[in-house]
């Protein structure tokens, strides 16, 4: 055991690692939804034209206490969906809901920007968008978190 301690690589090693774990992690919003978001949409039919197009983007309907989802084609093989609950403040105004107006994420509420790209915060401060997970299989896209 004190052969390990005397080793300065295997400790500036698990160090780093822990470092490098903790560097990933998102931090925890309290105002995120307690959903099962898990549903699947077919974005080259004409039902999400909207979406066929690199930058095209739409409002998917969710499950309460859900507002509602935006979805944007990021690039052909890749989207982002984000919760339209307001991430900072959900309940300050009746009808907080957040809406697109490229390349941003307006809140009206509070007048917070966030980028539609990758859901960060430019205008105000607290959390970036809530964001769920996306997997595109060329004909499918699944949304969940």
């Amino acid at each position: 055991m004190r052969k390990f301690f005397k080793n300065p690589t295997i400790i500036i090693a698990i160090v780093l690692a822990v470092f490098a774990i903790s560097c990933n992690s998102k931090p925890y919003n309290p105002n995120a939804p307690v959903i099962n978001i898990n549903f699947s949409i077919y974005p080259n039919t004409l039902e999400y034209q909207e979406l066929n197009a690199v930058g095209g983007w739409m409002y998917l309907t969710a499950q309460l206490p859900s507002y509602g989802i935006i979805v944007y084609r990021y690039n052909l093989d890749e989207f982002k969906a984000y919760e339209r609950k307001a991430p900072n403040d959900p309940y300050a105004c009746p009808d907080n809901r957040l809406f697109v107006q490229l390349p941003y994420v307006i809140d009206s509420c509070l007048d917070y920007k966030y980028s539609i790209l990758d859901g960060s915060i430019i205008e105000g401060t607290g959390y970036n968008l809530i964001e769920y997970f996306t997997i595109f299989d060329g004909t499918e896209l699944r949304i969940y978190n």
